[in-house]
């Protein structure tokens, strides 16, 4: 039911930005970020030849992708890894290189849909977070655990949260009475904590701090600075990598990462290029590219995503031929 309920953001244009380097016999796309496959079930469709390998660190979502799936069950794969273990996922799949990689990165719509993941804060159930719930640490224990300072880094980093020390205070306050266990006190101190004027045009008080737990808990943002590199490393010449990103750091890293790829790995200043430090990718996208106002007034987690695509032009140095 909620598969089939479940609306893939840009899918058009990730179909048509990855579409080139599928066609062809045998053609390898990862799902890196496979949630309820919304992805992956429209690039099957449009690319008859292609194999699909999914990740997900979700049991349930592979589940439920799998169901999805089952019609071209002969051509997927999937597999439960963070996306950060491609290397390892491809060697022991035996696939030296792949065509096309999709990262749609932060928190599947099936983990917000779900109260008791802890995700959502419109209820108050367990301060979870996992997106892998077999393993890690939890929202609750990271609030429960952590110094102050620490607090209010991850708040500050990871939800470019104001009132991240305040915060972080009231936090280490209100713990030393009792541990937080659920989402409901955690939300009642963030509404005392905030200013009522930042309340008022900021949005729901949590929004930010909710965020910052979940990128903690799950190591966002440093799996995703190890995977984007071993993603392209592991394209073909003349794959293609998309990113739908959704928060200001993750999009910075991807833009970062892209750009330093598409430059010569030598000083500015060299008249010639050597052989071997030209740029491995190309850009395909000016920018980021953004929903259309239709899309994200039709699905508004959409209204926060930002798409960057590169093609690989050649094998970067110490990649194995």
């Amino acid at each position: 039911m909620a598969a089939a309920a479940h609306v893939p953001v840009m899918a058009e244009r990730v179909v048509a930005l990855l579409a080139p380097a599928l066609d062809k016999p045998d053609a390898v796309v990862v799902d890196a970020t496979l949630g309820l496959a919304g992805h992956a079930s429209a690039l099957l469709e449009h690319s008859p030849r292609a194999r699909l390998v999914g990740l997900d660190r979700d049991p349930r979502a592979l589940s439920a992708a799998g169901e999805r799936l089952a019609s071209s069950a002969d051509r997927v794969e999937l597999v439960h890894a963070v996306y950060d273990e491609l290397p390892d996922v491809l060697s022991r799949l035996g696939i030296d290189r792949v065509d096309g990689v999709l990262f749609d990165l932060g928190v599947s719509s099936m983990q917000l849909d779900d109260v008791d993941r802890g995700f959502a804060y419109s209820r108050d159930v367990a301060l979870d977070m996992r997106m892998d719930p077999t393993t890690g640490i939890t929202a609750a224990e990271v609030l429960n655990s952590y110094p102050a300072a620490d607090l209010a880094r991850i708040l500050r980093t990871f939800g470019e949260e104001r009132f991240a020390r305040r915060i972080a205070d009231a936090v280490v306050r209100e713990r030393s009475k009792a541990p937080f266990s659920t989402s409901g006190r955690l939300v009642e101190l963030l509404r005392t904590a905030i200013p009522m004027a930042s309340q008022r045009s900021g949005g729901h008080p949590a929004k930010r701090t909710f965020q910052a737990l979940r990128m903690e808990v799950n190591g966002e943002l440093a799996a995703l600075e190890r995977a984007l590199p071993a993603a392209v490393a592991a394209l073909a010449v003349g794959g293609r990598i998309v990113v739908l990103a959704y928060h200001s750091l993750e999009d910075r890293l991807v833009k970062q990462t892209f750009a330093t790829l598409a430059k010569p790995d030598v000083p500015d200043r060299l008249p010639v290029i050597p052989a071997g430090h030209e740029p491995v990718v190309r850009l395909v996208t000016r920018g980021a590219e953004k929903p259309s106002a239709t899309e994200a007034a039709d699905n508004p987690r959409a209204s926060s995503a930002r798409l960057r695509a590169a093609e690989k032009i050649r094998q970067g140095r110490g990649e194995a031929a």
